[in-house]
């Protein structure tokens, strides 16, 4: 009986080590399988064009091409070392700013994406952190990640950022206050390494000059054909959402650019290199001949788009080690995508505001011939845009916006003193609609805490109606043609 017992206990001691043994070979297998599908996906990636990665993000994104684009590089961005692009998407409500990047990000690896609504500073580092009891701190681990904040970041949290997204340092030490059941409050440490790619959708268009500096400002297109196909594919999604989803996960061209993604994450690149550092720097300073300080972070922008670029043929581009070089073709990309933004971004304006400025306000103010009224921006809005901007948008956001940027300036209606009529200075555009040398009017230095409080071709009936409706005192228009 004894012996039956050690015979058993011997075959069961055998029967664990054979499975110990499978166990070890389909591990080596499973990671071998993995090496040779790698191989094949490295070997297999052809060079790729934009108009084919926009092929792709056409499937579910209509129109917006320099937008989805833009979005895309600065999402591929995020497997750089040091050249993340932070983009915001500044427009009215339902223009489709939340919905771009949220549906490019869906091809890329689900762990590296966070998307978050409001969220507070201290939330942010709860759900981001893990304690190190070595180094008495929470780490948050941020390098190679996509953030996308679905509306403007709590300005705290934003404040708390700046160094990470103007890429001061590599490793952020930042003190948090903490509540702890029973104890109070309490001060917290926490450790922010590498740096994520960041995208965040807000419809304020008056942001803060130091977020402005550190961020691509995009904004998306609200033409009517655009807002029609978009129409077109909610009805098609919507029919049959999972029939939708099957469709859309089977199209080779997505699957194959989903795989190149991930491949390119896997390849571990360290550095991207430029080619030929004179030829963009040449280039930069012909496009920017009176250089602002601001330019030291656009050049940074561009020489950004540039490696991404090549990052995304990283296979077809001179290899060193874990580095690789961007060539003369990747620097032609960067630069045509970033002259279609370059006169917004210098100015501080996200495009959608720049775009009612040059498409509406300097056509009316050529048209008319003297000072506008805020009913002739909005008329002439609707015949452009083929819908209404709203009095108060157009006064609070928009116009308070061009006017910090100098682009417009205000003098007295000489037929009702109360009200202040918008000119463009001469400076921007002549009475024939071309650009002027007469600088009588140039762009005036104001302080925010002024122009905050501006209003705009507003009688002092209306601003004392909106004093008692709002509850907030607001100072009396003066006789001056600055109101302020």
């Amino acid at each position: 009986m004894e012996d039956s017992y050690m015979e058993g206990n011997y075959i069961s001691e055998k029967r664990r080590k054979e499975q110990f043994h499978e166990e070890v070979l389909k591990e080596a297998w499973r990671l071998a399988e993995e090496k040779r599908k790698k191989r094949e996906r490295e070997k297999g990636f052809g060079p790729i064009t934009l108009d084919e990665v926009l092929e792709v993000l056409d499937l579910t994104i209509k129109k917006d091409d320099s937008n989805k684009i833009m979005v895309f590089l600065g999402m591929l961005s995020a497997y750089t070392e040091e050249s993340q692009i932070n983009i915001t998407l500044n427009a009215p409500s339902s223009t489709g700013k939340t919905y771009i990047p949220k549906q490019v990000v869906r091809l890329f690896p689900k762990e590296d994406v966070r998307i978050k609504g409001y969220c507070s500073p201290t939330a942010f580092f709860h759900e981001e952190g893990e304690y190190d009891q070595e180094r008495k701190a929470t780490i948050v681990d941020l390098s190679r990640k996509i953030i996308i904040f679905e509306d403007q970041p709590n300005p705290a949290l934003l404040e708390r950022l700046r160094p990470l997204l103007s890429h001061d340092s590599k490793e952020m030490n930042v003190s948090i206050t903490d509540k702890k059941k029973g104890s109070g409050n309490r001060t917290k440490k926490v450790i922010i390494k590498g740096y994520p790619a960041v995208t965040f959708c807000s419809a304020d268009l008056k942001m803060d000059e130091q977020e402005c500096t550190r961020f691509m400002m995009l904004s998306p297109e609200i033409d009517a054909e655009k807002i029609r196909l978009g129409i077109i594919e909610k009805v098609k999604a919507e029919k049959d959402p999972e029939e939708y989803r099957k469709r859309l996960e089977a199209n080779p061209k997505r699957q194959a650019l989903i795989e190149r993604i991930r491949a390119i994450k896997e390849a571990n690149i360290r550095n991207i290199k430029i080619s030929n550092p004179k030829m963009l720097q040449d280039e930069f300073f012909k496009q920017n001949q009176n250089l602002k300080a601001r330019h030291q972070r656009d050049i940074s922008r561009l020489i950004a788009l540039t490696k991404a670029s090549a990052l995304l043929n990283l296979w077809h581009r001179e290899r060193q080690g874990t580095d690789i070089v961007a060539s003369e073709e990747d620097f032609y990309v960067a630069w045509n995508l970033w002259l279609e933004l370059s006169k917004s971004q210098d100015l501080n304006l996200p495009p959608y505001v720049y775009g009612i400025y040059e498409e509406v306000i300097v056509p009316a103010f050529i048209e008319k011939g003297t000072g506008l009224k805020r009913t002739d921006i909005i008329k002439r809005y609707n015949e452009v845009n083929g819908h209404k901007l709203q009095d108060k948008y157009l006064r609070d956001q928009v116009l308070k916006t061009l006017y910090s940027a100098g682009l417009i300036f205000y003098e007295k209606d000489p037929d009702d003193h109360r009200r202040n009529l918008i000119f463009v200075p001469d400076s921007r555009v002549d009475m024939e609609g071309k650009p002027g040398d007469n600088e009588d009017h140039p762009p005036q230095e104001i302080y925010f805490e002024d122009y905050k409080n501006i209003e705009f071709g507003v009688s002092p009936e209306e601003i004392d109606a909106e004093n008692i409706d709002s509850g907030v005192d607001v100072p009396p228009v003066n006789d001056d043609p600055i109101p302020f």
